[in-house]
């Protein structure tokens, strides 16, 4: 194997290991930033050895026997309480003599320990974006640069924010544990919030000339994936899920070749991803049977599903969707949840119906800098005819959005307005 192929194998094993190797280090030494440098110097020595030596049978038990060995010296030089020392005894009893590839041994906790590290990451005394950042780095594999590319910030910025994080967990002493029932809804939220954030950063660009970055999109749909079978029984862990995987389905219809967005109503349906929509289905159906209907993340994928069940845009029932929003305004009141109400509204009962609601949210302060907001509007007068108004809500959608491709297409409809 050639040294460039052989890096490539590499730096797809970490993106895969290195979160249970820096999960199990943190319950081991307690700190999650010297278990992430640990783990990054046990990637070193796999770079160092493997040229010559070649890449073991199980490369990821080669990893993780190792990175549980460097920790261990490193706690012994810490000179850890004797009943410390009887633990990692007691830990270590028959498993020094096996070899690297012992499947037994690496499966030992490491679901539990990605678990507590996932609370870890995602900890509500961190702000969001250090949340994020924090999680794609140690969940996702990703480097700083990587993460700095997909935010369209600069890359001593988020590892700034990375530092930061890592610095406030260790001052806090944040427990490497699953929070008990009592805080459990509180941080669990706080995780969901981040790996849905990760994911609408993918699906919707806010900025930058992309309109989707599918390796955001990814990331989010592995970690909701591990998260759900991590925590069988929290509904809303699968209603996320469910979300993600068929809002996900559309990505391949969502976009022209030359990258030109394609709008919901203009895709072409057989493009969906239908084993997707299956899973996604799948995930609503677990979620609904663990009581979890009324939650947010419930309440969008049953929108989602109306949508993925309609094999034509005409087949899709608008009414369903604006009950459902109803109901999910009564459980997260927002402003954008009363303006995507207007647009099912509109496409249920027609635009005169839907321009009041839509109007009246002109008031919100909050959307005063939402691009979306003229974006409807301008839509609805468009239906209604008048085609003047809309031309200047389009244009005043694309002087709001960063990114270019949503630019462009509020650009082209106001220029269609006008024609």
């Amino acid at each position: 194997m050639s040294t460039p192929d052989l890096h490539r194998r590499i730096d797809t094993l970490w993106r895969m290991e290195s979160p249970a190797l820096i999960a199990r280090l943190t319950r081991m030494l307690g700190d999650v930033g010297l278990a992430e440098d640990m783990a990054q110097d046990v990637l070193v020595s796999a770079l160092e050895r493997w040229p010559d030596a070649g890449i073991p049978d199980n490369p990821a038990a080669w990893l993780m026997q190792a990175a549980k060995h460097r920790a261990i010296d490193r706690l012994r030089q810490r000179q850890l309480h004797a009943r410390k020392h009887e633990e990692l005894a007691y830990e270590l009893d028959g498993q020094t003599m096996a070899g690297p590839d012992d499947d037994a041994w690496l499966e030992d906790d490491i679901g539990d320990d990605l678990l507590r590290l996932v609370f870890v990451t995602c900890h509500p005394s961190l702000p969001t974006e250090a949340r994020v950042a924090l999680t794609l780095r140690l969940l996702g594999g990703l480097s700083t640069d990587e993460i700095a590319r997909a935010f369209l910030q600069a890359e001593p910025t988020i590892a700034q924010r990375i530092v930061r994080a890592k610095r406030t967990l260790s001052q806090k002493q944040v427990a490497f544990e699953v929070p008990r029932k009592q805080e459990l809804d509180e941080r669990l939220d706080s995780v969901l919030e981040v790996i849905y954030l990760i994911f609408n950063e993918g699906y919707s660009a806010t900025a930058g000339d992309d309109w989707m970055r599918p390796a955001l999109c990814e990331e989010a749909l592995r970690l909701g994936r591990v998260l759900a079978g991590l925590m069988k029984d929290e509904s809303e862990v699968h209603g996320l899920l469910a979300l993600m995987e068929m809002q996900a389905s559309r990505a391949k219809a969502r976009t022209a070749r030359d990258g030109t967005p394609i709008l919901l109503l203009e895709q072409d349906r057989a493009r969906w991803d239908r084993l997707q929509i299956q899973r996604g289905l799948n995930a609503l159906d677990r979620a609904i049977r663990l009581g979890g209907a009324f939650q947010p993340y419930a309440l969008q994928a049953s929108i989602a599903a109306c949508h993925a069940r309609a094999v034509r845009p005409e087949q899709t029932d608008w009414a369903r969707i604006a009950a459902l929003y109803s109901q999910l305004a009564a459980v997260t009141p927002s402003p954008i949840v009363e303006l995507n109400r207007a647009v099912a509204i509109s496409r249920a009962t027609g635009a005169a119906t839907a321009l009041p609601l839509v109007d009246a949210l002109n008031a919100d302060e909050r959307l005063r800098d939402y691009p979306h907001l003229p974006a409807v509007r301008g839509d609805l007068l468009e239906q209604l005819g008048r085609r003047d108004e809309a031309r200047l809500e389009f244009e005043r959608a694309a002087e709001l959005t960063r990114n270019a491709r949503e630019r462009a297409l509020m650009l082209a409809r106001a220029l269609a307005c006008g024609a």
